[in-house]
């Protein structure tokens, strides 16, 4: 009898389910670039911590070249360097590197590569990631404008702050081409103006509010 009950009530321990990545909380940092962001991206990642818990996202809009960042970029953080491919889930304590050519979006938790939505003229890929995140992310957001040519990023800076995200531009004398940084700052919905060591202790601040 007792075995009988002990098979009955014993039963196999469900499986864990995967992880809900669309309800992830963990702070998701967009660095947007252009022209001139190659260093605004290795000062960046030279003062972050590998440990803190934030996904980075560089966000470069090049067109017309391949992209050599997740090559270059690992010399200069302990944090893993990924190109992002499609379905690519976000992960903290990771480096992310959008692909030539493509928009990048979010959904439930993963990246999702398209074509790239504007090919001539100057491309609006960081404004595009930008809005899909507001749209599709939970966690905190952080939206960095770094040197670059034209204003990329700064038409999707009020809705960062809408969200509740926190919203940073570079500061104009550290940047090699600035103007990126100054449309983002002439949006007039940026937080901190700050240089890229200033924005790696920003960045790191917030993280430890987060947590």
């Amino acid at each position: 009898m007792n075995r009988q009950m002990e098979s009955q009530t014993r039963k196999p321990a469900p499986s864990r389910p995967a992880a809900d990545f669309s309800a992830a909380s963990f702070p998701v940092v967009c660095v947007g670039g252009s022209a001139g962001g190659l260093d605004a991206y290795i000062r960046l990642l030279q003062n972050l911590p590998a440990d803190m818990g934030v996904a980075i996202v560089i966000v470069n809009h090049i067109t017309s070249m391949p992209t050599h960042l997740h090559e270059v970029l690992p010399r200069f953080t302990k944090m893993p360097v990924d190109l992002i491919a499609e379905h690519m889930l976000i992960e903290p304590n990771r480096v992310f590197i959008i692909p030539e050519n493509r928009d990048l979006h979010v959904r439930n938790g993963k990246f999702h590569l398209e074509p790239i939505s504007k090919p001539r003229g100057w491309p609006d890929v960081i404004t595009v990631f930008l809005r899909s995140m507001t749209e599709c992310w939970d966690g905190k957001l952080i939206a960095v404008i770094v040197s670059g040519y034209d204003g990329d990023g700064a038409a999707a800076l009020c809705g960062i702050k809408d969200a509740g995200g926190i919203t940073i531009a570079q500061k104009l004398d550290t940047a090699k081409q600035p103007d990126m940084p100054e449309s983002a700052i002439a949006s007039g919905c940026i937080d901190f103006v700050l240089s890229p060591e200033g924005i790696a202790q920003e960045i790191v601040r917030i993280a430890h509010i987060e947590t």
